[in-house]
C-alpha cells in the first residue's frame, strides 16, 4: 500500500481556476460517517452535559479559589498526558493498523495486535504513572511555578497530581477499548464512556469527600481527586462487555517484533510529537496563568477561570469536531485500505463541511450568549458574578478557535491513515514556538491577561488546521475545495445573522432581568433555540447542502429510538 496518493491520480477538483468545482455528493461512505457522526454525537452530548453538571458541582463547592487551582493543575497533568500519549498518539496510530488488520487479515491477527497493544500500554503507562507520581513535585514546579506565591498552593497541587496520576492508565486502556469498538462500527458505547466517568467522578467524589471523608481525614477536595480516578476505572468497565460480545478477550502477551506493533511504535513517535502542540501549549498557558495578578482575586482565579471556559469549549468539541473525527478516522482508513483516494477526498471534505457547520454558529453562540452560559451553570455558592464575567470573557476568546481546533480532529488524523507521521510531527513543533511567543506578548502587551493566553490558543489551533489542510490538499490533489469554501462562506453569513438576533435579545433581556442566575436561565431559554431558528433557515435561504445531512445524522439516532 502506497504511503502517498499518486500525483496521476485524476480528481474532479482541485481549487484551481481552470474549471468548474464539481459537488462531491453524499457517497455511501459519506453518509455511514454521517450516521456514525450522529450517533457518536448524541452519546457524547450525554458526556458534555454530565461534565458541565460535575463542573457545576465543583464551581458551588470550590469556585476559583486555591483549592480548585489546585485541583485543576493536579487534573491536568494526567489528563494532558492522557490527550498526548492515549487518546492522542496512540488512537492516531493504532486505529489506522487496527483497521488494517480487521480489512486484510485473520481476526485472531487482530485479536492478538489488541493484546499485545494493551499488555505494552499496562507495562509503560504504569510506569509514566508511578514516575509521575513520585517526580510531582518537579511537574508542578514545571507547569505552575506561580503556585509557590500562594502559601500551601504548591503543596496541595503535588498532592492532587499523585492522588490523579494513575487516572492516565485506566483511562489509556479505556481509549484503546473505544478505539477497537470504533474499528468495529460501534460508536454509542465507547461515545457515552466519558458520560460514566462524570457521573462515576461526581458520586465517589462526594462520598469521599463529604459524606465520609470527616471521618477518614480526607479534605473535601482529595475525595473529589479521588473520585477521578474511580471515575476513570468506570469508563474502562463500562465499555468491556461490548469488547467481549465482539469476541475480544485480554492475554497478556509481549512481542515487540511483531510487525502490527513495530508499526505503531513507529507511528507513535512522532504522533506523539504531532499531539502534543496543544498539550504542550496548555502547560505553557497554566504557567503564565499560575504568574497572574487579579486586582480582585489576587493570586488565585486565572487557572479555574480558563479551566471552566474550556470546559464549554469542550462541548461542541466533543459533539461535533470529536463525533465526526471518530466516525471519519476508520472509514478514511478503510478507504486507504482499499485504494479509493477519490472516496478519501469526498470523505474528507464532506466531514470538514459538516465540522464547519457545526462549529462556526457554536462560536459565534459562546461569544455572545458567554456570559449567560456560564452565569446559568456555574453561578451561585462559592462562585459569583465576577467570576462569571472573567470566566465568559476567557470562553468568547476561545470561541474564536473553535472551528480551527475541531477541525483538526478530523484532519490529523489523515495523515497517519496515510502512514504520514512527520508532517503533523513538524506543524506541532511550529505552532509551540509560536504560541510561546504569542502568549508571552499578549500578557504583557495587550493588557489581556488569562482572555490573552485564551486567544493564543484559539490562534495557534487556525493556523495548525490552515496549514494542515493546505499540506494535505496539495498532497491528495485536491479535497473539493470551492465546494468547501462555498459552505464556510454561507455558514459564515448565516451565523452571523444568528449572532446578531442573539445579540440582540440577549441585551434585552439582561436590562429587563439583570444578572442573577435565575437571569442568565432565562436569557439562554429564550436566545439559543430561536438563535437555531434563525440559523436554520438562513441556512435554508443560503442552500447550504449540507444542512439535511447534518439534521439527520443528530436527529436519526434519537428518531430512532423513538420510533418517530
Amino acid at each position: 500500500m502506497p504511503s502517498s496518493l499518486p500525483s496521476t491520480e485524476p480528481v474532479p477538483e482541485t481549487g484551481s481556476s481552470n474549471g468548474p468545482a464539481v459537488d462531491p455528493g453524499l457517497g455511501s461512505q459519506t453518509k455511514s460517517v454521517a450516521r456514525s457522526a450522529g450517533i457518536v454525537s448524541v452519546a457524547v452530548m450525554a458526556s458534555r452535559v454530565t461534565g458541565l453538571l460535575r463542573e457545576s458541582f465543583m464551581a458551588s463547592k470550590f469556585g476559583a479559589s486555591m483549592e480548585y487551582d489546585a485541583f485543576m493543575l493536579g487534573f491536568r497533568i494526567p489528563n494532558l498526558t492522557r490527550d498526548l500519549f492515549a487518546e492522542g498518539a496512540l488512537s492516531s496510530a493504532f486505529v489506522p493498523t487496527f483497521t488494517e488488520y480487521l480489512q486484510n487479515k485473520p481476526k485472531e491477527e487482530a485479536v492478538r495486535l489488541v493484546n499485545l497493544v494493551a499488555t505494552a500500554l499496562i507495562l509503560v503507562v504504569g510506569a509514566l504513572c508511578l514516575a509521575g507520581v513520585i517526580f510531582a513535585p518537579q511537574l508542578v514546579n514545571l507547569i505552575a511555578s506561580g503556585f509557590h506565591n500562594e502559601p500551601g498552593k504548591f503543596e496541595l497541587a503535588v498532592r492532587m497530581t499523585r492522588i490523579m496520576f494513575p487516572f492516565l492508565l485506566v483511562v489509556a486502556l479505556a481509549a484503546q477499548v473505544m478505539g477497537v469498538l470504533n474499528a468495529c462500527n460501534i460508536f454509542g458505547v465507547p461515545a457515552l464512556a466519558s458520560t460514566f466517568f462524570n457521573i462515576g467522578s461526581v458520586t465517589f467524589g462526594f462520598v469521599l469527600g463529604f459524606v465520609v471523608g470527616p471521618t477518614l481525614g480526607i479534605s473535601r477536595i482529595e475525595g473529589m481527586a479521588w473520585g477521578v480516578v474511580l471515575g476513570g476505572t468506570l469508563q474502562l468497565i463500562w465499555q468491556m462487555p461490548s469488547l467481549f460480545k465482539m469476541g475480544f478477550r485480554f492475554w497478556p502477551e509481549i512481542d515487540w517484533s511483531h510487525p502490527g506493533m513495530r508499526r505503531i511504535l513507529a507511528l507513535m513517535g512522532p504522533a506523539i510529537l504531532g499531539n502534543a502542540a496543544v498539550q504542550i501549549n496548555v502547560m505553557i498557558n497554566t504557567d503564565f496563568a499560575s504568574q497572574l495578578t487579579d486586582p480582585v482575586r489576587g493570586s488565585n482565579g486565572a487557572v479555574s477561570w480558563l479551566g471552566y471556559a474550556f470546559r464549554f469549549m469542550q462541548l461542541p468539541i466533543g459533539i461535533f469536531g470529536v463525533a465526526i473525527a471518530s466516525a471519519t478516522v476508520p472509514a478514511i482508513s478503510r478507504t486507504i485500505a482499499r485504494e479509493d483516494f477519490d472516496d478519501f477526498r469526498r470523505t474528507m471534505s464532506k466531514s470538514l463541511a459538516m465540522v464547519f457547520l457545526l462549529t462556526i454558529p457554536s462560536s459565534v453562540g459562546l461569544a455572545v450568549l458567554g456570559e449567560a452560559i456560564i452565569g446559568s451553570i456555574y453561578q451561585r455558592g462559592a462562585f459569583n458574578y465576577y467570576d462569571t464575567q472573567r470566566t465568559a470573557t476567557a470562553l468568547s476568546f476561545y470561541a474564536i478557535g473553535l472551528a480551527g481546533y475541531s477541525a483538526l480532529k478530523v484532519v490529523t488524523p489523515a495523515y497517519y491513515a496515510l502512514k504520514d507521521s512527520r508532517t503533523p510531527m513538524l506543524i506541532s513543533l511550529l505552532s509551540v514556538v509560536t504560541n510561546y511567543l504569542f502568549a508571552s506578548r499578549i500578557t504583557k502587551w495587550a493588557g489581556l491577561g488569562h482572555s490573552g493566553l485564551a486567544l493564543s490558543t484559539s490562534a495557534v489551533a487556525i493556523v495548525g488546521f490552515l496549514v494542515l489542510y493546505g499540506t494535505l490538499y496539495r498532497r491528495v490533489g485536491g479535497l473539493y475545495g470551492r465546494n468547501l469554501m462555498r459552505t464556510v462562506v454561507q455558514v459564515s453569513a448565516a451565523s452571523a445573522a444568528m449572532g446578531a438576533v442573539v445579540w440582540f435579545l440577549g441585551e434585552e433581556m439582561q436590562a429587563r432581568f439583570g444578572t442573577t442566575q435565575l437571569a442568565h436561565v432565562s436569557t439562554i431559554a429564550v436566545s439559543i433555540p430561536v438563535g437555531i431558528a434563525v440559523f436554520y433557515y438562513a441556512c435554508r435561504m443560503l442552500k447550504v447542502s449540507e444542512l439535511d445531512l447534518a439534521f439527520g445524522s443528530v436527529l436519526g439516532p434519537i428518531r430512532r429510538r423513538l420510533k418517530i
